[in-house]
């Protein structure tokens, strides 16, 4: 499967949903993949690509909204909820938890097709962000201790003088590990490295007092 080629799952009790729904999903073009119970969807190895969990709210076993709670920590795909007993409070609390969409059986197909495509789309941005976020720790990771010291004060704008002050050190040890930062972290700008450093949560020092 190309990385980059969308996938479904779905996962509803009732086999008759299930070959409707993979009909209409593969009438797409998307590749789609159905379970029968959330377990079965969590014992299935994911591949790695861009997906949205077609889920409905009541299961055997273990619920739909009780399968979003345990997906909840992890990098699930977008949810979206398909039910025939649909419910305010199951509507708000699925929404709330981060689902895309919330249908209520009988739903339309381009209703459906739409879901699914806003849901795709989400994970393409999440699954994005976690690349560069996984790439910008690998920079950070080259940093030595003082470089990483130091890092906080070049991102607060401060003068070499001021972060030599502020760590006691030299004023030319600060120049030559800011260059060492800016190469480690192949910033190519000042505001670049302030975006990577944003991005990775490091605060930018306090100003001298």
């Amino acid at each position: 499967m190309n990385p980059d080629s969308p996938i479904v799952f779905v996962v509803d009790d009732d086999h008759r949903i299930r070959e409707a729904l993979s009909r209409l999903i593969s009438s797409a073009e998307i590749a789609v993949i159905t379970f029968a119970s959330a377990a079965e969807f969590l014992e299935y190895e994911k591949p790695d690509a861009p997906a949205c969990l077609v889920l409905d709210l009541q299961l055997p076993g273990l619920s739909g909204l009780e399968l979003q709670q345990q997906l909840a920590d992890g990098d699930a795909p977008p949810i979206v909820f398909i039910t025939g007993h649909g419910d305010i409070p199951s509507t708000v609390r699925a929404m709330k938890a981060g689902a895309v969409e919330f249908l209520s059986k009988p739903f339309g197909d381009d209703e459906l097709l739409r879901a699914i495509d806003a849901a795709i789309a989400l994970d393409r941005t999440a699954r994005q962000q976690r690349s560069e976020i996984t790439e910008l720790r690998e920079r950070y990771a080259h940093l030595t201790a003082r470089e990483r010291d130091v890092l906080p004060f070049v991102v607060a704008g401060f003068a070499n003088k001021q972060a030599a002050d502020g760590l006691g050190i030299a004023e030319n040890t600060i120049a030559v590990h800011r260059g060492q930062i800016m190469r480690k972290m192949r910033s190519r700008s000042l505001a670049e490295l302030v975006r990577m450093a944003d991005k990775l949560g490091i605060s930018p020092a306090d100003p001298p007092k």
